[in-house]
């Protein structure tokens, strides 16, 4: 239209907001604007908001309609027009949740198409079938671009990997095709992916399908589909699936409701649902993808004859097992950060907010709880002084509080950098592809754990002059680290704003680690577990259940003999990695004791893990008390003396 970015048209997202006074329409993530919901009232100067692909479930997107729906039926329902485009499944729920509001249909372009070609079984590796499928399509010179669905960032990129090492060996005539990752740890790189090639050469785009919802190429004529997705598994989905019995102690203090901490969550492979698969493989192309119908989950019409699409997987993997509708990402995901948006809106109940599927009511409990160890809350509830300053920061609730601790031990500078990095960057995400390259990363890690290791990465990004061959060499993922540099800055003057202290770099002194890990333990004491028998099974504290350190893990690439840590605090828990305990660094169980609140330690299950640091805890005390009765005998013998 001839119009000017970042004028009439601008666009918000993390780190970027490229907008201004005179901007009419405006793009936004949806976890920003619902940011900008919590922290001023009403919806702001919007006349008209659209609300794109609500099939995908996602928390922001769910609250954000509960939120719109309450200001929509205010005081002033005139001013505000909200359109949520959908897929027809979700038609119903989303009518009955609206009042029945008008609805557009919009028709799918149609036209004909080869049958899909489904494999006999499940691959024994995804990532390699995928590669193979992708040369075979080479090798044939069949025109058109080729979009790849594999589940997880990490199998996009040893996809993408073993892709450019492998077509580069191909005898067709002209030049390799270009392989290129597209999810949102790409940063600016996404851009290559709708730019034409210099050479003309064939595109590869690997993808999943939680980037693919807005993604269409004209180009692409070939698809081929894993038909999974990684998403979030909740307590109640291992129990169920796990056979896990996880034991929970109610305590009797003055909050009912607070117990102790269980909130497992993980990301496991799953079955993509029929909508999903109606909405990923059509309108990609415009007239160049194909659709699946959505109450079988199977493809039909919309590729061109020229077009293919290779399913690695049998015809009844989804036709039994597929869901029918995407389950509501509110049902899975940690609700920690959705209820101390909550707070920050004073809905002090959560029953006053409205849910297109309520999340079960021991998620609510269990996201207040972990609030209120985090002291984020009042005795009465409400969000304290500190969770107002938490609800701040956009990080996860105990990286937040961590960042806040870190002021009073003096390590801000490092603590800034590790929140951006756990944030934005992977970290290692893949094992290296050769010795030099194995060196190269053994180099960089720090003998504290994981997130010194990681502390380590970005210092040594950025005296690179933040080069993309020096990431490349090492396996690091260039896009993210620039990332992760932006939103350092972006933390770094939210915390000037608000005026909070800051101190020196001091990275690297005996003094400034032993703070760190302080910091650290203030946030993440939540998570933590103990070596049960000095090999490497560690019991998480707050449920009985067993995880190894992630392959990435630096203490993994130590060589014998040294032993695991025996005390441990970590990042994220993976089941779909074999219970893996990802981003670790060991901890002394004597600053769990000091820093993480006594009613904590109380609710644990029980373990010997608990008896332990219960016992810590009483020596401290029996210890602070005879400290504080020498002092005061000291002072009544002076005052005798005078």
């Amino acid at each position: 239209m001839d119009l000017t970015l970042g004028h009439e048209v601008g666009y918000s997202i993390p780190q970027e907001d490229c907008t201004g006074p005179d901007t009419l329409l405006r793009f936004c993530w949806d976890r920003l604007l619902l940011q900008e919901m919590a922290s001023t009232p009403g919806t702001g100067a919007q006349g008209v908001l659209v609300l794109d692909e609500a099939q995908e479930r996602s928390v922001a997107s769910d609250l954000l309609q509960g939120l719109l729906r309450d200001a929509r039926l205010g005081s002033r329902p005139g001013d505000l027009r909200v359109v949520v485009v959908t897929d027809p499944t979700l038609e119903p729920k989303l009518q009955d949740f609206w009042g029945n509001p008008p609805i557009v249909c919009v028709p799918r372009e149609t036209g004909s198409c080869p049958a899909p070609v489904y494999r006999d079984s499940l691959p024994t590796d995804r990532v390699e079938a995928a590669c193979q499928a992708v040369l075979e399509l080479c090798r044939k010179e069949a025109p058109g671009d080729v979009l790849v669905y594999l589940p997880s960032e990490e199998e996009i990129s040893l996809c993408c990997e073993s892709l450019s090492r492998k077509v580069g060996s191909l005898e067709n005539q002209g030049p390799p095709p270009e392989v290129l990752p597209l999810h949102p740890g790409c940063g600016q790189a996404v851009q290559a992916v709708y730019e034409d090639t210099e050479s003309g050469a064939r595109k590869v785009v690997v993808t999943h399908w939680l980037a693919d919802f807005s993604f269409s190429l004209p180009s692409v004529r070939h698809v081929i589909d894993s038909g999974l997705e990684l998403r979030s598994v909740s307590e109640r989905e291992v129990r169920g699936t796990q056979g896990l019995k996880i034991e929970i102690a109610r305590s009797h203090l003055s909050r009912p409701w607070l117990g102790v901490v269980t909130g497992l969550q993980s990301s496991d492979p799953s079955r993509i649902s029929s909508v999903e698969t109606s909405q990923q493989v059509s309108g990609r192309g415009k007239t160049t993808t194909g659709s699946r119908d959505p109450t079988s989950g199977l493809l039909s019409q919309i590729f061109l004859p020229s077009g293919s699409c290779l399913c690695l997987y049998p015809k009844s993997f989804l036709e039994l097992e597929a869901p029918c509708l995407p389950q509501p990402r509110v049902w899975a995901e940690n609700l920690s950060p959705l209820m101390l948006l909550l707070k920050r809106r004073q809905i002090a109940e959560p029953g006053k907010c409205h849910f297109l599927d309520r999340p079960a009511p021991e998620a609510l409990m269990q996201a207040l709880e972990d609030l209120d160890y985090l002291a984020a809350l009042d005795d009465d509830g409400d969000l304290s002084d500190l969770g107002v300053i938490l609800s701040e920061f956009p990080l996860a609730p105990e990286l937040a509080k961590a960042l806040l601790a870190s002021c009073e031990f003096d390590c801000v500078d490092e603590m800034l950098t590790l929140a951006a990095m756990l944030t934005a960057a992977p970290g290692f995400t893949r094992p290296p592809l050769c010795a030099e390259e194995a060196a190269l990363r053994r180099a960089l890690e720090h003998v504290d754990g994981d997130h010194s290791s990681l502390i380590q990465v970005y210092e040594a990004f950025i005296q690179s002059g933040a080069d993309k061959a020096w990431c490349q060499a090492r396996g690091l993922n260039w896009a993210a680290l620039c990332q992760a540099h932006k939103l350092r800055g972006e933390l770094l003057e939210l915390m000037q704003r608000i005026e909070l202290p800051l101190s020196q770099p001091a990275f690297g002194s005996e003094q400034n680690r032993r703070d760190l890990q302080k910091a650290l333990v203030s946030g993440y004491f939540l998570k933590v577990a103990r070596d049960t028998d000095g090999t490497g099974n560690y019991l998480l504290l707050t449920h009985k259940h067993v995880a190894q350190l992630s392959p990435y893990c630096c203490y993994r690439s130590r060589r014998a003999p040294a032993r695991p840590p025996l005390w441990v605090l970590y990042h994220s828990f993976s089941i779909s990695k074999d219970n893996c305990l990802s981003i670790v660094s060991e901890i002394q169980p004597q600053m769990l004791v000091e820093l993480a609140p006594p009613y904590f330690l109380s609710n644990l299950p029980p373990s010997e893990s608990r008896d332990f640091l219960n016992q810590l805890r009483e020596e401290r005390t029996d210890s602070s008390t005879r400290s504080e009765s020498s002092s005061t005998q000291e002072l009544e013998n002076a005052c005798l003396l005078q």
